[in-house]
């Protein structure tokens, strides 16, 4: 798809003729799983794991796993909502091509492509306490730029972000989407205090009160209360979908763009994982108002698309364990008796 943009019927379009899961590769899929040297069940929710995959590509086989991190800055960094300034963005890009962050680590670990998204890192957004984060055009242009990141044919996409001030932009959207009181929904960031945070609050009801009337439809919500990063992060999950390519969802940021197609339709998250529930205290709220579990609960809040990486690589190990181990016939063990 052009990245020149695209409006938001063509995207609700997209949305609305998702294609579904793989019936026939799922039971394929349980037909070999019954045969394999175990007892059934065995593996838990790694059986479940490598049948998602099978679901959305054919086959339980992991070859080109991608992290995208998309990076944007936002104009309600001016409330003084973070203890960062808007430059530590910039300044994290430079230290993920430079190979220094978190999540340079865990994907060499587990041998995971990384990609780093710059989304116009010199023009932030619209201070959404008192005007529109994006216009429309912005808004669809930047959701069909995080589409581009199929261009590279991955078998499993992981998506994190970056963006100083984004956790108040995923606090307002969520507020937005699912309902509550701004306090419910806001948390410490990068390390706010309680006078912080009661303050980030007031900035998210401002927020609001500027924007009421004007929330229902999910994707205006995006593009007035939104950022770039989790505009593109949504543009990816659509994109994801429309290639059969299971996603997996990093944290409170990341689940801020999941959470908006949820409500658009819920069942356009059905290839999407959850990889973690975030230290952040309103991710929890936010996945059980969308009935989602998350794999891991590991205390981490930081971003990067690291808790994504990290469910990647049990992913991985799920499908290895389908793929490659033998079966009762291939390693001569005796089945159960009877």
């Amino acid at each position: 798809m052009s990245a020149s943009g695209l409006p938001f019927d063509d995207i609700r379009d997209l949305v609305a003729n998702m294609p579904k899961a793989d019936r026939k590769a799922v039971h394929a899929k349980r037909e070999r799983e019954a045969q394999l040297t175990k007892p059934a069940g065995s593996l838990g929710r790694l059986e479940d794991l490598s049948e998602w995959v099978a679901s959305w590509r054919g086959s339980a086989t992991i070859l080109r796993p991608l992290v995208a991190v998309f990076a944007g800055t936002h104009g309600v960094t001016k409330q003084n909502v973070s203890p960062y300034p808007s430059e530590v963005t910039q300044q994290m890009v430079s230290n993920f091509a430079a190979g220094g962050a978190a999540i340079n680590q865990i994907c060499a670990t587990y041998d995971l492509g990384l990609k780093v998204f710059d989304l116009a890192l010199e023009y932030p957004t619209g201070d959404i306490s008192v005007e529109p984060a994006m216009d429309e055009k912005t808004c669809a242009a930047t959701m069909a730029f995080g589409m581009e990141v199929l261009a590279g044919d991955p078998d499993l996409l992981c998506l994190g972000e970056m963006g100083i001030g984004n956790t108040t932009i995923g606090a307002a959207l969520y507020c937005a989407l699912f309902g509550g009181e701004p306090a419910e929904w806001v948390g410490p960031g990068t390390g706010l205090d309680e006078e912080g945070l009661r303050h980030k609050a007031e900035v998210v009801g401002r927020a609001l009160e500027t924007h009421k009337g004007h929330l229902r439809d999910p994707l205006e919500a995006l593009r007035r209360l939104g950022g770039r990063e989790i505009a593109a992060m949504a543009g990816a999950i659509v994109a994801a979908r429309t290639q059969r390519v299971p996603v997996i969802i990093d944290g409170f940021v990341a689940t801020a763009a999941a959470a908006v197609l949820y409500k658009m339709d819920p069942s356009s998250l059905d290839h999407c994982l959850f990889a973690h529930v975030s230290a952040e205290p309103g991710h929890m709220k936010a996945l059980a108002a969308m009935d989602k579990v998350p794999l891991l609960a590991l205390g981490m809040r930081l971003g990067e698309g690291t808790g994504a990486a990290l469910a990647a690589g049990i992913v991985k190990a799920a499908c290895q364990c389908h793929t490659g181990m033998a079966t009762f016939e291939q390693a001569a063990v005796s089945t159960k008796a009877g």
